[in-house]
């Protein structure tokens, strides 16, 4: 049994202890905010939604004329292209005609750009204009045969509004960006948006926000870029069917790239990793796509062998599920970090 003097100072010895350890703990971390710092970038040009378009086509005109280097401020339309408003019920939902879904803005020439040259699109703010939706569309999902009922949520947002309020328990980080972006395909065709495909579409990558740098395939002359089904939220894969669908104004610039490795399909980057994606008929065909893209990237860029670039795929890559919900098409990504690699890329 300890003296009353002992337990006095192994009290005080405690408090001491514990109060050290209180002022030497860290900080607790900001909440998420929806978008990185924004680059002090001055704007060139401005494209509005008074024109929009829903299909893939080199036949269809350009609205917008921009050198390689140009800052442009565009404004895009929520995937329904007006069929369901802040106010609007689930019925509205239940009878979603798919004709007009994706209204895109564009497409946008870009100068010099030709076949077998890469655009590079970077996302330098992206702002929710207002309100937004979310919902299950019966027939269309992952799981579609399982939730046949509509369900429709709205939202409204106010400026600098860092989250979405699902419900009164659950708060979701906004992190915006646009579901569809591309580049028109070398015909003259009409192709619906839906799918992703080797000049882009439906991604539905939600990598793709402020910070991002997309390169994109050039196929056509001008590349003819357009823009749409913009995402204030979202997870991996998209799997219900929607995000939470927004209209947005995004300040992005667009660069034409000669010279360089000829992409088979969209490729992106950040600060912190390089990300390749591949489209399949299957998940595990997109994925082995996605896995040699890879490959070929640490090859061409990193010096990389061919077996050394696998096997840095299987202990440094990140597959992805980017889209599962455009069966039987699905988009699969493979994230590599920055950070392990001590010289930049060649």
């Amino acid at each position: 049994m300890k003296s009353s003097r002992s337990a006095t100072a192994y009290s005080f010895f405690i408090a001491f202890t514990l109060a050290l350890t209180a002022c030497a703990a860290p900080e607790p971390s900001p909440p998420p905010t929806a978008e990185p710092a924004v680059p002090s970038v001055e704007v060139e040009y401005t494209l509005g939604t008074e024109n929009t378009h829903n299909r893939w086509s080199r036949a269809i005109p350009p609205v917008l004329t921009v050198p390689s280097g140009a800052i442009i401020e565009i404004e895009t339309k929520e995937a329904t292209d007006g069929q369901l408003t802040l106010d609007s019920g689930v019925e509205v939902m239940a009878n979603l005609d798919f004709d007009p879904i994706h209204p895109l803005t564009g497409p946008i020439y870009v100068e010099t750009a030709e076949p077998g040259d890469v655009l590079a699109v970077t996302f330098h703010k992206i702002d929710v204009l207002g309100w937004g939706w979310a919902g299950v569309i019966p027939g269309f999902g992952f799981l579609a045969d399982e939730f046949p009922d509509a369900r429709l949520k709205t939202f409204s947002f106010e400026e600098g509004q860092t989250h979405v309020q699902f419900d009164d328990n659950i708060s979701i980080p906004l992190r915006p960006f646009p579901g569809v972006i591309g580049v028109a395909p070398a015909t003259e065709d009409e192709l619906v948006t839906i799918p992703p495909r080797e000049n882009g579409g439906n991604m539905d990558n939600r990598y793709l926000g402020v910070g991002t740098t997309v390169y994109l395939p050039v196929l056509v002359e001008g590349a003819l870029l357009s823009i749409g089904d913009t995402h204030a939220a979202q997870g991996d894969g998209e799997v219900g069917g929607t995000g939470v669908e927004a209209p947005m104004r995004i300040l992005l610039e667009v660069e034409v790239r000669k010279g360089g490795r000829v992409l088979a399909e969209p490729e992106y980057e950040t600060d912190e990793y390089y990300a390749v994606t591949a489209f399949g008929e299957t998940i595990d065909e997109a994925a082995r796509k996605a896995t040699r893209f890879m490959i070929n990237y640490l090859e061409a860029e990193r010096g990389l062998s061919r077996v050394d670039a696998y096997l840095l795929c299987s202990l440094a890559g990140d597959l992805k599920i980017s889209e599962a919900v455009d069966m039987p098409h699905y988009l699969v990504s493979m994230h590599m970090p920055k950070g392990i690699f001590r010289v930049p890329p060649s």
